[in-house]
């Protein structure tokens, strides 16, 4: 994984003292509220609904094992001694006290971590595959690509204070696992018939109150524009985004104002000041970027132990069950890549204890070559481990509570903080993960549903991803009272659709019933082996709108 050198880490120690003289400034009243305001949001730290949170930069998801137990030990110290892992791959922190920022955030450069850029009016945390660099069906590893990115966006002084938040993400696989089509700008890799990496560039996607699908601004973009493409891409945006509303301030009002057509023309007219410029990237500059992703030392798996493996998979079904939805497939035979479940109902979907994080450090090491990955549903990965050390590694996770063999189910729930946490939202969530959770907790039942999301989100803003929910639930305020709104046929992959709502909202207590109402009509009218989104594609909403509200 990509180490800092020495100008990354003195940009970070500098912005550590950086912001340690602003915190002294406003803790003595040298600073105003409105002052700080922008201050302390480039640098995570928000003010939620009872104390503070901050937002720890995970950049494309990939965490080293000191690294996780750094952010263990800043939990155990700063915090209620656990963190949340968000659908942006990033870590947050829901208590700490607002003096201690700066010394969180030393604790953290100390480990080549930070928090630049995790919130503001600025581009965020670029994300990617949770699989990227080993995954089966990988065209081009997008780690290197989204290293440059990230050099390029930080502290870009022409960017620091856009009309609303910027996001990207990356894919460099033939299955899209970052979904590229909901983020404001989405880069999809791939090669042409002479392999050489293009780009695909999307534009104007993205959830909260205004859903949207991106464009295709560019299909066929060389790799070394990359950098030159982006950096129009975001000037048009800088230019012509909204600021006199925030409900309409971004990227993809503006491309749906402009219309995809006139977006491209301006972007383009804004490249030719920039293309072939000093940003245009060299192979040198490419292969520094893969020099940090090296493949790493992995001895043979044989072929005895590889069948030893299946053979063992056959004989145990509890074994068996977590291989099916926890351990996916990697481009070198006799390796797999685990998921570990942080979804049990004694703790919100993706918050993991500092006894876990320290765990899976350690487990890190012993299977995985000291590396964890942070997926977008609100997981970890392990990516790297034989397959005569997977039995190894279950009981370990068992004994750990993170073997739910569940991923990719109904009960693999994506969840946003809510009103326990949150004071944008309109309800609690994580009561509804949890009694929904507790209501399918038969694991014959999940298995035969089959893959399907579940995503909950607290309020428009989308934090939970409802919108790309299949089966997505939304908090709404009536009068004082929450409800929640039930939308189906949402999905974030290479077929991205925005769920459509069901109908009127429902109170708390009713909402598992209501679940269940629309996961039996899917049951009773699917064909064989289909999916629970291709039936609903296939029937539409009205089926399940009679049955609930007959």
């Amino acid at each position: 994984m990509y180490r800092y050198d020495n100008y990354d880490q003195t940009l970070v120690d500098e912005r550590v003292t950086q912001f340690r003289d602003q915190m002294d400034r406003y803790l003595d009243g040298r600073l105003g509220e409105e002052e700080f305001r922008p201050l302390r949001l480039q640098n995570g730290l928000y003010l939620q609904k009872y104390a503070p949170m901050l937002r720890i930069a995970i950049p494309y998801g990939m965490l080293s094992s000191d690294q996780l137990r750094r952010l263990a030990s800043i939990a155990r110290r700063y915090d209620r001694e656990y963190g949340h892992f968000s659908t942006r791959q990033n870590l947050q922190l829901n208590w700490p006290a607002v003096e201690t920022v700066p010394d969180i955030l030393a604790e953290l450069a100390e480990v080549q971590m930070h928090a630049i850029q995790t919130s503001g009016n600025c581009i965020r945390n670029t994300t990617s595959d949770q699989f990227a660099g080993i995954a089966a069906d990988e065209v081009e590893d997008p780690r290197p690509w989204c290293e440059l990115i990230r050099q390029w966006s930080t502290l870009h002084p022409e960017f620091a204070y856009l009309p609303r938040k910027f996001k990207i993400a990356v894919s460099g696989a033939s299955a899209d696992r970052a979904a590229i089509q909901v983020h404001d700008i989405g880069l999809r890799m791939w090669r042409d018939a002479e392999g050489e990496v293009r780009v695909r560039v999307l534009a104007g996607g993205g959830l909260g109150r205004t859903p949207m699908i991106g464009d295709v601004v560019c299909d066929d973009l060389p790799w070394k524009h990359l950098l030159t493409y982006l950096e129009a891409c975001v000037r048009v945006y800088n230019q012509f985004g909204r600021r006199d509303n925030k409900f309409k301030a971004r990227i993809k009002i503006l491309v749906k104002a402009l219309g995809i057509e006139e977006f491209r023309r301006r972007v383009d007219a804004e490249w030719q000041h920039l293309k072939d410029g000093p940003q245009t990237l060299t192979p040198a500059a490419v292969e520094a970027a893969k020099s940090h992703f090296p493949e790493p030392e992995r001895r043979p798996v044989s072929d005895e132990a590889i069948a030893a493996y299946e053979q063992k998979r056959q004989d145990d079904r509890a074994l068996a069950r977590f291989v099916t939805n926890n351990v996916t497939d990697h481009k070198v035979p006799g390796y797999k890549a685990v998921t570990l479940s942080l979804k049990r109902r004694e703790l919100a979907p993706g918050d993991v204890t500092s006894d876990q994080m320290e765990a899976v450090a350690d487990l890190a090491d012993r299977f995985s070559f000291g590396e964890v990955r942070v997926t977008h549903e609100q997981n970890l990965v392990l990516s790297d481990v034989p397959v005569d050390q997977l039995e190894a590694l279950w009981q370990a996770l068992d004994d750990l509570g993170m073997a739910n063999p569940t991923v990719g189910t109904l009960n693999d729930i994506i969840c946003c903080p809510g009103g326990d946490f949150c004071g944008l939202a309109n309800a609690v969530s994580i009561p509804i993960a949890q009694a929904l959770q507790e209501r399918f907790e038969d694991l014959d039942f999940l298995y035969d549903l089959g893959p399907l999301d579940l995503n909950i989100s607290g309020c428009m803003n989308a934090c939970g991803h409802h919108h790309v929910g299949h089966i997505g639930i939304l908090g709404v305020d009536k009068k004082g009272e929450e409800y929640y709104q039930v939308s189906l046929g949402g999905n974030s992959t290479d077929d991205a659709s925005l769920g459509k709502i069901l109908g009127p909202s429902f109170n708390r207590e009713d909402v598992p019933d209501v679940i269940d109402k629309v996961l039996k009509v899917y049951v009773e009218t699917r064909h064989d082996d289909e999916r629970f989104l291709d039936t609903y594609r296939r029937i539409g909403i009205k089926p399940f709108k009679e049955r609930v509200y007959a």
